[in-house]
């Protein structure tokens, strides 16, 4: 599984993906976030690797490298997390679990007037996808805290996937796009943005895949919670 993950990561810095269901973002170097570090081999344990997950860092020589171990000496980053509220099974309670309600203020109020959205529902669609980490990239390549994917990413401008301020902007006018889409209804574009407005409308409603069926339960929860706080 691993070996897959870090062979779609490698295609990422050649070239863009096709269009896939939410915005995409090419993966890029980044000196953001760096999660930890490793001593001289010769003074330190065998490194092991992590399952499900992907360690970003620059070499000796200056290239990037994705890779399922970490160096054996330097800085790197962990760079590889699951969709936040994707996953059915989630022990997670989403009724008592934690909000975060003065992250990103500037970016989100003023992605809210620029789009006319509420403030809390962009918390709650940053909740779901990232649990507000801007660094975080889903398996599938999305990006930063509202998961941006390459195609849509691009038309709508975004140069840095990992700035908070362009991704809540990006998301969020995607989001906006989906709202008009689907006139208004909070669980179809919260659909749309998880499995791709394509397949919304195929299925006439929610897509029958249980990641969906979970998120937008998820989404709707931290929507009504955010509201209140």
């Amino acid at each position: 599984m691993i070996k897959a993950l870090l062979l779609c990561l490698a295609a990422f810095s050649v070239c863009s993906w096709a269009q896939t269901s939410k915005p995409h973002f090419v993966a890029k170097p980044s000196d953001k976030s760096v999660l930890g570090s490793q001593r001289d081999s010769s003074k330190s344990k065998q490194v092991k690797s992590a399952p499900n997950q992907v360690y970003h860092y620059q070499n000796a020589d200056g290239v990037v490298v994705f890779s399922d171990r970490p160096p054996e000496t330097g800085h790197y980053q962990v760079r590889i997390y699951d969709c936040y509220a994707c996953k059915p099974s989630s022990n997670i309670n989403w009724q008592s679990i934690p909000l975060f309600t003065q992250q990103y203020n500037e970016d989100i109020r003023l992605a809210a007037r620029t789009y006319q959205l509420e403030a809390a529902l962009i918390r709650a669609v940053i909740h779901a996808e990232s649990s507000f980490r801007p660094a975080a990239i889903s398996k599938t390549g999305a990006q930063g805290l509202m998961q941006l994917m390459p195609a849509t990413a691009k038309e709508l401008g975004v140069t840095d996937a990992f700035k908070p301020s362009q991704n809540i902007q990006a998301g969020s006018r995607y989001l906006a796009q989906l709202l008009k889409r689907f006139d208004g209804d909070i669980t179809l574009a919260c659909a749309a943005y998880n499995a791709g407005a394509s397949r919304v409308e195929q299925y006439r409603g929610v897509p029958p895949f249980p990641e969906t069926k979970a998120y937008v339960e998820r989404v709707n929860i931290l929507l009504q919670r955010y509201r209140k706080a």
